[in-house]
């Protein structure tokens, strides 16, 4: 019989204590993976993985250290313990590490709202073969496409978290998912485009069919790239790529890297960092989301919480530790794998949407870039300054007049995110749900 999750937890804390451990906290979790891979209409491949690992952390005087394993045996359990015990009287002494007060962590633990997990059974590999066959088909029966490789696949991660301070609490996410990248054009002309969908539960997961037809829509849309005028040109990201230029926002934020001092953000606490009215949230208790959580890696109820408010930033993400040095409260954002101590981590993520559809704002652009794709990356995490490889479409007029790639884009991420203009194109069931974005004058090196 499988052990339970919370009883492996209970004997790592037990073994802890034994080894003369003053506090410490243990994580397990349990994998399934399923993947079916197809390509040139055959099975190409077909991979299950089953995994079950734990995690230890131990404390002594301000000194900590992490050991994991895969092995459930008592005898294992005792000697990642002493092992864990040996390493931490040798480590260097912070006085920011430590476990939560009894008083600061969550009291409702039941993660049953979120909805994070389809009660339905695992598929049959069969099944998720049939996904990504039809997602092929639906594909190839464009003209001009010549190959597909397209998947299906399942995974289902049940975690469990328990410390000496009392918390013990856990979950379990399922998700299934359909993705093909479809292919066109010979030699230096061919092009490629991809799309995919992934849910929390199989019933809301679109038709395999539409992803095929996507992939195949975005590849021939490509077809005739050059390369784009060079100058200075306002640019709008894609919804597809939108919440990677957020996601220097999220770095520049995070508790580690303000503590550090190394951030281009480090002195804008209060200040307008996006244009006003625009607002930057972090919602981890969305149902249906796949990275929702009741409560963060140390056991801290998490909650609803504005990054940026109105354009201002509000504050910084931080766990126990970066609050502690930083003298301020966590927002319960940790993060924590089996193998490395808790760390600053967000989970789904909103940009107050604007008004306009993306072909309103491609109309308002008049001249510039629309880029679908990035490649590459140069960011100074210090000054912020921006450069990536990027492809996309040119517009002129408001109108697209054809595919553009091999290019550069260039700015300054402080001035670029106090000029973004956001679309309504967010989609709802993603965790990062970011519109399209307009910014102004960026530097193109193109032609």
């Amino acid at each position: 019989m499988t052990e339970p999750l919370d009883r492996l937890t209970d004997r790592l804390l037990d073994a802890a204590r034994r080894a003369g451990a003053e506090a410490a906290d243990a994580i397990a979790v349990r994998g399934t993976s399923l993947s079916i891979d197809i390509r040139e209409r055959a099975l190409e491949q077909a991979e299950r993985a089953e995994s079950t690992e734990i995690g230890l952390r131990v404390l002594i005087g301000g000194r900590q250290a992490c050991v994991s394993a895969s092995d459930m045996s008592q005898a294992t359990l005792l000697a990642m313990a002493e092992r864990a015990v040996a390493m931490a009287r040798e480590a260097p002494e912070d006085p920011t590490v430590g476990l939560a007060d009894p008083g600061q962590i969550a009291r409702d633990r039941d993660p049953s709202g979120l909805e994070l997990h389809d009660p339905a059974e695992e598929p049959a590999p069969a099944t998720l073969e049939q996904d990504a066959r039809r997602a092929e088909a639906a594909a190839l029966a464009h003209p001009g496409i010549f190959q597909v490789e397209a998947s299906g696949a399942y995974s289902r991660r049940e975690v469990h978290l328990a410390a000496t301070n009392g918390f013990s609490g856990g979950y379990v996410r399922t998700s299934r998912s359909v993705s093909a990248v479809a292919f066109t054009g010979q030699g230096t002309g061919m092009e490629r485009d991809w799309a995919g969908e992934s849910r929390v539960f199989a019933a809301d997961l679109p038709g395999a069919e539409t992803v095929g037809q996507l992939a195949a829509e975005r590849a021939l849309a490509r077809v005739g790239a050059r390369k784009p005028p060079t100058g200075h040109f306002p640019v709008i990201y894609d919804e597809r790529i939108a919440a990677s230029l957020m996601g220097h926002l999220l770095s520049a934020v995070n508790g580690s890297t303000i503590a550090r001092g190394g951030s281009w953000l480090r002195d804008a606490l209060g200040q307008q960092v996006l244009p006003a009215g625009l607002s930057f949230i972090e919602d981890p208790l969305r149902p249906r989301i796949g990275l929702s959580r009741p409560f963060d890696a140390e056991g801290l109820p998490t909650r609803r919480r504005a990054i940026v408010e109105n354009g201002i930033l509000t504050g910084w993400t931080l766990d126990l530790a970066t609050a502690r040095k930083l003298k301020m409260e966590s927002t319960a954002n940790a993060a924590r794998s089996t193998t490395q101590p808790p760390q600053p981590s967000v989970s789904n993520t909103e940009l107050t949407p604007g008004d306009l559809t993306r072909a309103g704002l491609i109309a308002q652009m008049g001249t510039g870039l629309l880029v679908t794709a990035l490649m590459g990356s140069s960011v100074n995490g210090n000054t912020g300054d921006y450069s990536r490889g990027a492809s996309g479409f040119w517009v002129e007029g408001g109108e697209i007049v054809g595919p553009v790639n091999e290019c550069t884009i260039a700015g300054n991420l402080r001035d670029m995110l106090r000029t973004i203009i956001p679309a309504n194109d967010a989609r709802a069931h993603l965790s990062s749900r970011v519109p399209s974005l307009l910014v102004e004058g960026l530097t193109i090196a193109g032609a």
